[in-house]
């Protein structure tokens, strides 16, 4: 029996207890693992903890009010609908229709990226919670991380209800032969320009009050700039190069060219775009870690980062 029990206990996760010292907190004892028994890093799972707290308050928030949700998905359609009757009205081609129904979707996470991610650190500071998030021993980039897969999961409930509404209102029609490298392309768009949205998050809280202005300064601009109602290529080929700088340029007039039948409005081919959206997502995602560090460095040189209304 004790040879049994000796063998068995090897298999035991073992642990070490710190003995309680004159320096120590008053508790009994502390517990930590071996070092040689494996596991997943407790650094990871802060991490993908954090990611998950900061993305659940979203997720859960869809449905918390619901009336969010009907005001969200009707006043988009309002504005689709007045571009649909200008390219009725002008006898243009019925795929413009589903240009602009498409556009009034996407449109819902530039929004986001502004206002949800951007924003959301100044928000948080005049809050009094950026303090909790410079203390925590995690990486910044969880936290932002959080924000922005639970904003996607929150932003699509407005986008799908666009598309759908949009669609059966005005008889819009889609390929769908395409449908594997539309989706593909759809979700390395939204990688870049959460990316983007993370930079965003980093400058303007480094703006400080100058945070708003900036979110209103490139709300209806980019609206302009990226083509959210009609093909972003009759902008010209630098205007639209410039513009491509936002993801959602590329992105939506890939999404165009696979969704719709071909009209020869495309800026670029679908797969040119694709590609170069997957080097702005490794781009925008390297540069935000870059910038959170520069902020986190600022905080602690400065500590005027925690400062309100400044």
């Amino acid at each position: 029996m004790s040879l049994w029990w000796a063998g068995a206990s090897k298999k035991r996760r073992q642990v070490i207890t710190v003995p309680e010292t004159a320096a120590g907190s008053g508790s009994r004892g502390q517990t930590r693992r071996h070092e040689g028994e494996r596991g997943p890093s407790p650094y990871l799972v802060g991490n993908l903890r954090a990611v998950w707290g900061r993305a659940y308050v979203r997720v859960v928030g869809t449905n918390r009010e619901l009336s969010w949700v009907f005001f969200e998905i009707l006043l988009p359609i309002l504005a689709v609908a007045a571009y649909v009757y200008i390219y009725r009205s002008l006898h243009a081609p019925e795929v413009f229709v589903g240009y602009a129904v498409l556009g009034g979707a996407i449109s819902a996470y530039w929004l986001h990226v502004l206002w949800g991610m951007g924003s959301t650190f100044y928000f948080d500071k005049q809050s009094g919670q950026l303090e909790l998030f410079f203390i925590a021993p995690i990486s910044r980039m969880a936290i932002l991380g959080g924000m922005a897969l639970g904003g996607i999961v929150q932003t699509t409930v407005r986008a799908g209800g666009v598309v759908v509404l949009g669609s059966l209102a005005f008889g819009v029609e889609y390929r769908s032969d395409t449908l594997g490298l539309l989706v593909l392309t759809f979700l390395v768009t939204l990688v870049a320009l959460y990316g983007l949205g993370m930079v965003f998050a980093s400058l303007f809280l480094l703006h400080g009050r100058e945070a708003w202005h900036l979110s209103n300064l490139l709300q209806e601009p980019v609206f302009l700039l990226a083509g959210f109602y009609f093909p972003v290529k009759v902008l010209g080929f630098w205007v639209a190069t410039l513009a491509s700088l936002v993801p959602l340029t590329l992105g939506l007039d890939a999404l165009r060219q696979l969704a719709f039948a071909d009209a020869g409005m495309g800026f670029l081919p679908a797969r040119v775009e694709l590609i170069i959206n997957a080097g702005l997502a490794a781009l925008y995602l390297v540069a935000a870690s870059l910038a959170l560090g520069y902020m986190e460095r600022v905080a602690k040189r400065e500590g005027r980062l925690t400062l309100r209304w400044q």
